[in-house]
């Protein structure tokens, strides 16, 4: 037995040897998940990480304190595809923002992409195997436990976006019921009495919020024809979207999309219609990104500060990781309604 493995056990601090056993793999398996290896099974994996919750292990080499900010290194989780990452523009400035805040300090941020529970295992390893100082975790869906479990592996973490169940991890959004419902009483105050709304996934606070605002909005309100058709904030939902709108009710005269992709989206189809807006049909997007203004016509858009959102998140890290008892409070930012030419 190594002087390691003594001092460990001496201290009841668990070792690898009883993860092992606890997993029921051998030592070398057990290594090879620490240590971030792709050689194991998913079952091996997936029993490993579980052994390593239930005991509480933590790698020698892990076991620092993360205000030294040895690894002088973020982690970027997003639990979205790479084609969605890098083809919306609401990613790019919240990364934007997130770069901006950090190049005042030695962190570097990596990026990793989180849709699975294999990906999941692998982020926590990182945290786990003392790799990374801190978590910034971006578009999470549901209940993920995701986020707990970095925080009990000793990981600062804070999220972009409310999470759909309350947590200890702090975060950072916009305030999108008020945004949506802004939007909302401008169609209805412009005069249009049959308004549909394309939402966002609804297992996102996001697309629940911005969804809660539209009904907000039109609550009360006699002689309004409600629509709402899903989306996934991409442009072709919103297009698919307004297809059913249109053929639920061709007299639909506003939508309220909730993203910038889904109202251009809803352009396209409206076009190919034969509609025209906003003489037939206003339409409003949400997040004033770089598609609001190139759109034919130009898209009037709820403006969510993205950039600033990024830099709040890096803010957030940054005080959890100078100060480990610092408010945890979260930070919403507020919307603004900006007008173009489609409503």
């Amino acid at each position: 037995m190594t002087s390691i493995s003594r001092r460990s056990r001496a201290s009841g601090r668990p070792t690898l040897e009883q993860v092992a056993v606890e997993a029921n793999v051998s030592r070398g398996t057990a290594s090879r998940v620490v240590n971030g290896s792709l050689e194991v099974s998913p079952w091996a994996l997936k029993a490993v990480q579980d052994a390593i919750r239930k005991l509480g292990y933590v790698p020698n080499h892990a076991a620092r304190s993360l205000v030294t900010q040895r690894s002088d290194t973020v982690l970027l989780v997003v639990s979205e595809s790479e084609d969605r990452v890098f083809g919306e523009p609401f990613f790019a400035s919240l990364v934007r923002g997130l770069s901006q805040e950090l190049s005042n300090t030695p962190l570097q941020l990596n990026l990793m992409m989180a849709n699975t529970a294999r990906q999941h295992g692998r982020v926590e390893q990182q945290v786990r195997n003392g790799h990374v100082d801190g978590v910034i975790l971006i578009s999470l869906h549901g209940d993920d436990p995701l986020p707990n479990n970095l925080m009990a592996a000793g990981a600062p973490v804070a999220l972009n976006g409310r999470p759909m169940s309350e947590g200890p991890a702090p975060y950072v959004d916009a305030d999108n019921e008020s945004g949506a419902r802004t939007a909302t009483e401008y169609l209805y105050n412009q005069g249009r009495r049959r308004i549909a709304t394309i939402t966002g996934p609804q297992d996102m606070a996001a697309g629940v919020d911005r969804l809660a605002g539209y009904r907000a909005a039109l609550r009360g309100k006699r002689g309004v024809t409600r629509l709402i058709a899903q989306g996934d904030f991409g442009q072709a939902s919103g297009e698919a979207a307004t297809r059913e709108l249109l053929s639920k009710d061709p007299d639909l005269d506003a939508i309220f999309a909730a993203s910038d992709l889904m109202a251009a989206g809803a352009l396209r189809a409206l076009r190919a219609a034969g509609r025209r807006v906003p003489d037939d049909v206003a339409v409003i997007g949400f997040d004033d990104s770089e598609v609001a203004r190139h759109t034919d016509p130009t898209l009037t858009s709820v403006r969510q500060p993205m950039q600033q959102m990024g830099r709040e998140l890096a803010k957030l890290l940054i005080n959890q990781l100078r100060d480990p008892e610092t408010d945890l409070s979260p930070v919403i930012l507020p919307t603004e309604l900006i007008c173009r030419e489609s409503a």
